[in-house]
C-alpha cells in the first residue's frame, strides 16, 4: 500500500512500539517513496520512521534501475539524439516509479515560498494541492536540468560505459538526502503529516554511519569499473549540501519540514547530483 507525502501509513496502538522496526521501516520506505505496492507497516513511530529514511537509498534502486536500463540502451544506440530521447524516458521512468509525489512536493513548496512570507499563509497554500506559476516553473526547470544532465551522461557513456555508474550513484544519493533532512534537531513545520512523523527521527550517528556505508558501497562499484572513488564523495556531498540548503530555507520560512519539503529536497538533490555527475564525467574522465 502506498501513501501520500503528508499521510504516512500508521498502525498499532498508541504508545506501543513496533515488534519488527526494520521490516516496518522498509515497508514505510517502499510504500511512501515508490509506486511498488507493499503491505503497510504494523506500526509507525519515530524509530520506524528513522529506519525508513535511512533505507531510502535502497528503495531508490527501482528508479536507479530504470535510469541504468535507459543508459545501457543509449550506449547501444551510440547517438546524441538517441541519448536525449532516452534521457527523457529515464526521467519519466523515475517519475512513474515514485508516482510523481516528489514533484508534487516540489510544486507545493515553490508555490508556498513564493506566495507569502507569512508562515501560516505559506503552509495553507502548500496544503491546497493546486499548482501555481511558481510550482509549474519549479517542476519544468528541475526536470529540464535532470534530463539535460542525464543526456550528457548517456552521451559520455557511449564512449565510456562506466560513466553510467556516476548516474546510478547520483539517483541513489538523491534519496540519501531524506535522512539528512530528518536528522535530529530539524523540527516539523506542522504537528501532523509525514513531516511530523519523520522530523528528527534520524540520529546523527546513524546518519554518519549510513553515509559512510553508502559511499563505500558505491565506491566499490566505481573502483570495479575503473572510476576514482573520489567521484562518489563528490556526488554524495553535492546531494547533502543541497539538502542542507533546502531544509535551512524551509526551517527559516516555514518553521520546519513537511512532506512537501522532503519531496522537493529529493527532486532538487536529484538534479544537483546528476549535474555534478555529468560535470565530473566531462571534466575529470574525459581526456584533455
Amino acid at each position: 500500500m502506498s501513501t501520500t507525502p503528508d499521510e504516512p501509513t500508521t498502525g498499532g496502538s498508541a504508545g506501543s512500539a513496533s515488534r519488527w522496526p526494520v521490516l516496518d521501516g522498509w515497508r514505510m520506505a517502499v510504500g511512501t517513496l515508490t509506486a511498488v505496492p507493499v503491505r503497510p507497516p504494523s506500526h509507525v513511530d519515530s524509530r520506524v520512521a528513522g529506519i525508513a529514511m535511512l533505507l531510502a537509498p535502497v528503495a531508490a534502486l527501482l528508479p536507479a534501475a530504470v535510469w541504468a536500463a535507459m543508459g545501457l540502451l543509449a550506449v547501444l544506440g551510440d547517438s546524441p539524439s538517441v541519448a536525449l530521447v532516452l534521457a527523457v524516458v529515464a526521467v519519466c521512468g523515475q517519475v512513474l516509479a515514485t508516482r510523481a509525489l516528489h514533484l508534487d512536493g516540489l510544486a507545493d513548496l515553490a508555490d508556498g515560498l513564493s506566495a507569502s512570507y507569512d508562515r501560516r499563509t505559506a503552509l495553507a497554500i502548500m496544503k491546497t494541492g493546486d499548482v501555481g506559476p511558481s510550482g509549474a516553473t519549479a517542476i519544468v526547470l528541475t526536470l529540464v536540468l535532470q534530463i539535460a544532465a542525464t543526456a550528457a551522461l548517456f552521451t559520455q557513456a557511449a564512449a565510456q560505459p562506466a560513466v553510467l555508474c556516476l548516474g546510478v550513484t547520483a539517483v541513489i544519493a538523491s534519496r540519501f538526502v531524506l535522512a539528512v533532512a530528518c536528522v535530529r534537531g530539524v523540527p516539523a513545520a506542522t504537528p501532523a503529516g509525514l513531516g511530523a512523523t519523520v522530523a528528527g527521527s534520524v540520529s546523527r550517528v546513524a546518519l554518519v554511519v549510513a553515509g559512510v556505508v553508502l559511499v563505500l558501497v558505491c565506491a566499490s562499484g566505481h573502483f570495479f569499473f575503473g572510476i576514482s572513488r573520489l567521484s562518489v564523495i563528490v556526488i554524495v556531498a553535492a546531494g547533502v549540501l543541497t539538502a542542507v540548503a533546502v531544509v535551512a530555507r524551509a526551517v527559516s520560512r516555514l518553521g520546519g519540514i513537511t512532506g512537501d519539503v522532503l519531496g522537493a529536497t529529493v527532486e532538487i538533490a536529484c538534479a544537483t547530483t546528476l549535474l555534478t555527475a555529468a560535470l565530473y564525467a566531462a571534466l575529470v574522465l574525459t581526456p584533455l
